[in-house]
């Protein structure tokens, strides 16, 4: 019902003399709203609102306690900005979305066609919600403020975003109108925000990658990437994985599943089985979410036309799978258990090892666990295929040639089962034993009491080379998820709250727990981050310090320190 993490969405403040209209309000009009409390910055149930502006489809009423703390240049800007936003909505985001999916109700249960957006303070990390019982009477639901409306965070005002977000909210009101109130049914919450966060990406708005809610969700999803798509909770991990996946499902199966899912009395899973079938696809949503799954391990279309991502902002996107480092001597067995829930993405990798590699896979017989696995040799080449469970959901891969031919094995477990419980969706456990066992025409390798002193540095050098390179490719993958793509101005300690701070401490950590071993992302430059700052100043003594004539890291990002930063990142 409620969407969170939205900045706020104002519309365009021109002020138009139109002809009066019956229940039409006036510039000036004062209302009394209903708001929710747990997004409101002061917890509020109900405020004041005046009508600042009005257009053709929009009434614009902003809280008058905040409103009025602005000075007339802060109120004029704003009100600039609305004018902007205006001529995007009713020349774009209108027209685009309500000719793709459908209108939302006209005139609606006030009698009025315009939509009302109230924009008020909110807490920081919510740039505004949506509530469906503002379109029902309120014999229904007494705090309903019976108007096609959304909530903007007076916070955001103005900013870049504030397109993609006004076409995210405006979704919902179509949603409303062409699923709940036509079919008399609820959408599944995290097919209703999956629509509403394709919509910026269907009006272009995410082609320019950089600080686009694309962007913004894909972070989300590196650093949550285990979270369920349909358990929804409201948290930013569910906006990142349900942004990737209808990024993927639209990808190679085009919009009309999101129209045709929409414009059918199923909901969820059943609706986009239902609009799979009807547009002639053999797939249901289950081999969907599967290849997605692969998709994000591999996103290469040479392995597969499916296992990959079309939109080219994603074309370099992989996911970081949690990687298992097997001994290269001796024989070795490791045991690993985990939860799971419905429709979680979980990658394990496995590398390391020489001889013959026995995976064996467990997982809870109350529910059907499917598991692709990928083999890389060591010529490079990646194969795709599934281990099948029976009954007992219980099943072993043998490899006779790991860490010579394979020399890793990565497996994708996850439930499928579509008649689970929509929330709290329960957890499931699985368990995998791993062992690597000499083969018989390795008889002849030494153990290592029987190795010489120069045998066994040799093998230790085989494995820190080894480790080197890993080590090398996980820093790349790390850097590619950095947010900023140049760092242009001094960044320095008790900076808050700031998304350039953020993006510095993405990229001290990508290099490593040696700089920065908290690895925290929060925005706020301080001790720890002022630490990690001059761990990587004095890594590079020679090209920071030295020119400055320093021996000790400041912690202060200026400019021989950005531009080693921006050197590292390849800028």
């Amino acid at each position: 019902m409620f969407s969170k993490i939205r900045i706020i969405i104002f519309a365009g403040i021109i002020f138009l003399s139109l002809p009066i209209l019956v229940n039409a309000d006036e510039w000036g009009q004062k209302v009394n709203f209903f708001i929710d409390p747990s997004f409101d910055s002061f917890q509020r149930e109900e405020l004041s609102a005046t009508l600042q502006a009005r257009t053709l489809k929009l009434y614009f009423y902003i809280d008058d306690s905040w409103w009025n703390s602005l000075n007339g240049s802060q109120q004029d800007e704003i009100r600039k900005g609305l004018n902007s936003l205006t001529i995007e909505f009713e020349s774009k985001i209108y027209p685009i979305l309500t000719s793709t999916f459908g209108s939302e109700a006209k005139p609606g249960i006030d009698k009025d066609e315009r939509i009302t957006i109230l924009i008020h303070p909110m807490i920081d990390d919510a740039g505004g919600y949506f509530n469906n019982a503002d379109g029902y009477p309120k014999a229904q639901f007494p705090t309903s403020n019976q108007r096609e409306m959304v909530y903007l965070n007076a916070k955001y005002i103005n900013t870049s975003q504030t397109p993609s977000l006004l076409a995210h909210e405006f979704m919902h009101l179509i949603t409303l109108n062409q699923k709940e109130k036509k079919y008399n049914v609820s959408e599944e919450i995290w097919l209703n925000e999956a629509r509403s966060e394709y919509a910026p990406t269907l009006l272009g708005y995410d082609d320019n990658y950089k600080d686009s809610n694309l962007q913004k969700r894909l972070q989300i999803f590196l650093n949550n990437s285990n979270n369920s798509l349909t358990d929804w909770r409201g948290e930013n991990a569910d906006y990142g994985v349900i942004n990737l996946f209808v990024q993927y499902l639209v990808d190679h199966y085009g919009i009309e599943i999101l129209v045709d899912s929409l414009q059918s009395q199923e909901v969820g899973i059943s609706s986009l089985d239902f609009a799979l079938e009807k547009n002639g696809f053999k797939e249901d949503f289950s081999q969907v979410f599967t290849d997605w799954t692969i998709a994000n391990l591999v996103n290469d279309c040479d392995l597969g036309p499916k296992y990959c991502y079309l939109n080219q902002n994603l074309k370099d996107f992989r996911i970081v799978p949690l990687t298992n480092y097997l001994p290269f001597i001796g024989e070795s067995t490791f045991k690993f258990g985990n939860a799971t829930q419905a429709w979680s993405g979980n990658w394990h990798r496995f590398i390391g090892g020489k001889g013959e590699l026995k995976l064996e896979f467990t997982g809870s017989e109350e529910v059907n666990f499917k598991i692709p696995y990928i083999i890389e040799t060591s010529s490079g080449d990646c194969s795709i295929n599934f281990l099948e469970l029976g009954e007992t959901q219980k099943n072993i891969l043998t490899f006779s040639d790991f860490g010579t031919k394979i020399i890793s094995l990565t497996i994708i477990p996850t439930i499928q089962d579509k008649t689970l419980p929509e929330s709290p969706e329960p957890y499931f456990a699985f368990f995998w034993t791993v062992s690597i066992t000499k083969k018989e025409n390795q008889s002849s390798e030494k153990p290592i009491s029987e190795m010489t002193k120069e045998e066994i540095l040799d093998e230790i050098a085989k494995i820190k080379a080894l480790l080197a390179q890993l080590q090398s490719q996980l820093q790349e993958l790390l850097l590619k998820e950095i947010s900023c793509q140049r760092f242009e101005e001094n960044l320095f300690y008790g900076l808050r709250n700031d998304d350039r701070v953020r993006c510095l401490q993405e990229f001290l950590k990508s290099q490593g727990s040696e700089i920065y071993p908290e690895g925290l992302i929060t925005g706020n430059f301080l001790t720890l981050t002022e630490a990690a700052v001059i761990r990587f100043q004095e890594k590079y003594t020679a090209e920071i310090l030295a020119p400055l004539d320093l021996q000790k890291g400041t912690g202060y990002v200026g400019a021989a320190t950005r531009t080693k930063i921006n050197e590292l990142l390849g800028l």
